[in-house]
């Protein structure tokens, strides 16, 4: 007898999604309700659909579509992949692959804190994820150990998709994620970037090696207060990564390592900088999901080992490219002025006029025909200067309208940061 994942469905679950059929329940928080589903050649995936009072706004739909477009683009050897994203009933849903095992919270509720070598494999594997999410230009925003699925092939990383927009939706229906695991800038200032991950990822592993939160309370507005103003208690979490916990659960989110600096640090090949260093490097106009070019002798001299050469043209290579894309988006294209185009008319207008009064004139005995070349060669010359002057002010209108596209999109999309 089949016995699908979750509960069984109920009133109000619908039986398909996008042609996919839905077995079961897999769980439903305040974002949405996660099934357990088909495809039609019988592969097993995951099907989250957003809520109805959180989907009713069509530009959220708008977003959330626009977004889980871009998860599509995840590295996936850590993470759910994304397969699928569309609309059913004018609810967003997201397919993504299914994940059999259970949650890091479910696990470390049932078996107690990690430890070890088990510790250690969690924190790279989760912390590679991320890493891979924020290259992405993603922020999960919702990091915690009920977003960790232990699989059979090791931890993975689920429900990035879609973290981004339904932020947009916190102004009416509170703070979104689990205060616990939530950075203190995200309380404050309600803005989120790839900081804040570090954050949620330093509790989870607190969490994960001593079975404790280091920032505890009886109720969400205690937990958050502790968070805004305390120190972290990392009692019971071993020495060597309580100092690296620690760093990553600064107030500040500018003193904060990367991802990409924690994983080099937790496989030999990096040591942490310092947090000056870390605040001065935060401050440039980068975005937090690019790493700067680093000659070969730099990074050799900063890790201690020299990277090839073939690697680190390449990562050069990419970032020059990024950076001239991003100029040639925010250029400001040049404004064609109406005044030559006005004259130009009037002129056209003017010598179309004058031509035919001296062409009827007592100058031309007899008047001469319309059809006569004085008269048909100047004025098609004139038209012809007329609409090449008119496609020049169309080419500069539709470049204009080009490049405020992807400006304007990215700044309704980059609000946040």
């Amino acid at each position: 007898m089949r016995s699908d994942p979750g509960r069984p469905l109920g009133m109000g679950d619908p039986e398909r999604i996008g042609g996919h059929a839905v077995r079961s329940v897999l769980g439903e928080g305040g974002q949405g309700v996660v099934y357990f589903a088909e495809t039609p050649d019988g592969a097993s995936v995951a099907i989250k659909v957003l809520h109805g009072h959180i989907a009713r706004d069509p530009a959220v739909q708008r977003r959330f579509l626009r977004e889980a477009e871009i998860a599509r683009e995840v590295a996936t050897f850590c993470t759910a992949r994304v397969l699928e994203v569309g609309v059913e009933g004018d609810r967003p849903y997201l397919v993504s692959e299914y994940i059999p095992g259970i949650s890091l919270q479910e696990f470390l509720r049932t078996t107690g804190p990690s430890t070890g070598s088990s510790l250690e494999r969690l924190a790279v594997t989760t912390l590679t994820a991320l890493a891979a999410i924020h290259r992405a230009g993603i922020v999960h925003r919702d990091f915690k150990p009920a977003n960790v699925i232990l699989g059979p092939e090791g931890p993975v990383v689920i429900d990035f998709g879609i973290a981004r927009v339904l932020e947009q939706t916190t102004i009416h229906s509170g703070v979104l994620g689990t205060p616990a695991f939530m950075a203190p800038e995200q309380f404050s200032s309600g803005m989120a970037d790839p900081a804040c991950d570090i954050f949620s990822w330093a509790v989870t592993m607190a969490y994960a090696a001593s079975g404790r939160l280091p920032f505890a309370g009886d109720t969400p507005p205690v937990v958050m207060h502790a968070i805004l103003t305390r120190e972290p208690d990392l009692s019971g979490v071993p020495e060597s990564l309580a100092a690296t916990l620690a760093a990553c659960l600064g107030k500040d989110p500018a003193r904060r390592p990367r991802a990409d600096e924690l994983l080099r640090h937790f496989t030999g090949l990096e040591v942490l900088p310092p947090p000056a260093k870390q605040a001065q490097r935060a401050k440039q106009p980068e975005r937090a999901a690019q790493t700067e070019p680093t000659d070969q002798a730099d990074q050799a001299g900063r890790t201690g080992r020299a990277e090839p050469v073939e690697r680190v043209e390449r990562v050069e290579r990419v970032e020059r490219v990024e950076r001239a894309e991003r100029v040639e988006r925010t250029r400001p294209v040049r404004r064609t002025k109406a005044a030559p185009f006005i004259l130009a008319a009037g002129a056209q207008v003017i010598v179309g006029v004058a031509t035919l009064i001296v062409a009827h004139s007592d100058y031309n005995r007899p008047p001469v025909h319309p059809w006569s070349p004085i008269l048909w060669i100047p004025t098609m010359l004139w038209v012809a200067l007329g609409a090449a002057l008119l496609a020049v002010r169309l080419a500069a209108r539709r470049k204009r309208a080009a490049v405020a596209g992807p400006v304007s999109d990215r700044a309704e999309g980059e609000e946040r940061q």
